[in-house]
């Protein structure tokens, strides 16, 4: 594959500056330009963007910078020849380090105290609230990258750690590796069930009001994958009616959530707004992910993280 330009769209403002996203990239031995909507594209061309566009199917090369890539068009794709990457595997310690804070969160309480700090309300919570990380038990729904990454802090906290796999390979670290199909026995004894799968056609409503309802009563659901692995009707029953003790999430139905969402008000919900990847050094890590890609083109290597 022959690159002669590097076009960054201006869309990856969604994630980091787009200046210095190509600065960034001015290493790379093609020239490198910043492009906006409207634009056309080439057989030379190598796209990198947020989210996708129409014309960056007539480029040799998209790139997307999330790890999730279900907005694009994989039959499109396919169609015109177009290779997708994605980012996978830069994201092994900022979603974690965010899981990381969402369960010290829950478990010192600290997300009521912040809200009491507002009010200026000098007040403790029951005495049988607050719990410490060790000896609870993790479950992790998707074990690539980031569910790694997760698993390996929550080991250090003293955590019991179990995992769900397509595979049902074993993982270092995990004590006991499930099937989806094993789903509702895998977070039976939960306090935590984290969610860090891709959406697919597989995984598309899979924590459902069945495993919501195998979940313990003291559990807390934490999605950082997409909106959609979770029904959300079932969530909202299940934080209203609190069979559950709470959610942590990072990724909705839609995005922005709606000013008159039912979550905005649910007191036991810790909510961020899919930024649990953000980091001021995430437009190095696409680079170098990018730069290396170019080289390999120019090998006629096999890119990585490649999606189509």
């Amino acid at each position: 594959m022959d690159i002669d330009r590097i076009a960054v769209h201006e869309s990856v403002a969604e994630a980091c500056p787009t200046d210095s996203l190509a600065q960034s990239l001015s290493a790379c031995l093609v020239p490198v330009e910043t492009t906006t909507d409207g634009e056309s594209y080439s057989d030379g061309d190598c796209v990198v963007t947020f989210s996708p566009r129409e014309a960056f199917l007539d480029a040799a090369w998209v790139h997307g910078v999330r790890a999730g890539y279900d907005e694009f068009d994989m039959a499109a794709y396919e169609e015109h020849g177009t290779v997708l990457t994605n980012s996978t595997g830069i994201h092994g310690d900022t979603v974690p380090e965010t899981v990381v804070g969402y369960l010290t969160a829950f478990a010192r309480r600290l997300h009521v105290y912040r809200d009491r700090q507002r009010d200026h309300e000098w007040k403790h919570e029951p005495y049988d609230a607050p719990f410490t990380l060790s000896g609870e038990r993790i479950c992790v729904v998707g074990l690539g990258t980031i569910g790694r990454g997760i698993v390996d802090r929550a080991a250090a906290l003293g955590m019991d750690v179990v995992g769900v796999r397509r595979s049902g390979d074993p993982v270092p670290g995990v004590e006991q590796v499930y099937e989806p199909a094993d789903l509702r026995t895998a977070v039976a004894d939960a306090r935590f069930v984290v969610l860090a799968v891709p959406l697919t056609d597989d995984t598309e409503g899979l924590i459902d009001a069945a495993v919501l309802d195998a979940m313990p009563a003291d559990s807390y659901l934490v999605n950082v994958a997409r909106g959609d692995v979770v029904v959300e009707d079932a969530l909202l029953t299940a934080l209203e009616e609190e069979t559950i003790a709470g959610a942590a999430l990072d990724a909705y139905w839609e995005e922005p959530l709606p000013a008159d969402h039912p979550l905005w008000g649910s007191e036991n919900t810790l909510m961020t707004p899919h930024c649990a990847a953000f980091t001021n050094r995430y437009h190095e890590d696409v680079a170098a992910l990018v730069r290396e890609n170019v080289e390999r083109a120019s090998r006629g290597d096999e890119l990585r993280n490649r999606v189509v």
